[in-house]
């Protein structure tokens, strides 16, 4: 990882380093999830480091992400005196694309689970580091 993205990783965890999801995983793995996502389908470095998902979609799995597989839309005219025209905007994308960064090891990831104090948690794969 570059200089930049260390600084904005750095940066969501002092903000966020406290907080918790409602599933109680720290609410520092999304920006890491997101930044992952935008990383892998060719986002330059600034869009990296400033990721926003807009939204998702739980039935299929899938989120929307902010400048990711953008689509172009013809939109015709509905009532009178509206204008049709093409629209671009970003459409959903699978949520299996998201691969976690290893904090201690700065590698993108698969998640394995080992059971420590009766609790499940997650792991790195590469160095086994808690994540």
């Amino acid at each position: 990882m570059t200089d930049r993205i260390n600084r904005a990783f750095l940066f969501a965890l002092y903000a966020h380093g406290e907080q918790r999801r409602k599933d109680g995983l720290p609410y520092i793995v999304h920006p890491f999830e997101v930044g992952m996502i935008l990383a892998r389908n060719g986002a330059d470095e600034a869009l990296v480091c400033a990721g926003k998902v807009l939204g998702t979609v739980p039935s299929e799995r899938k989120v929307v992400v902010e400048g990711i597989n953008v689509v172009t839309c013809h939109i015709k005219p509905r009532k009178q005196g509206e204008e049709g025209g093409i629209v671009k905007r970003e459409a959903a994308i699978y949520a299996s694309k998201v691969q976690v960064v290893c904090p201690k090891c700065d590698k993108p990831t698969r998640v394995a689970y080992e059971i420590k104090d009766g609790k499940k948690v997650r792991v790195c794969k590469h160095c086994g580091a808690a994540l």
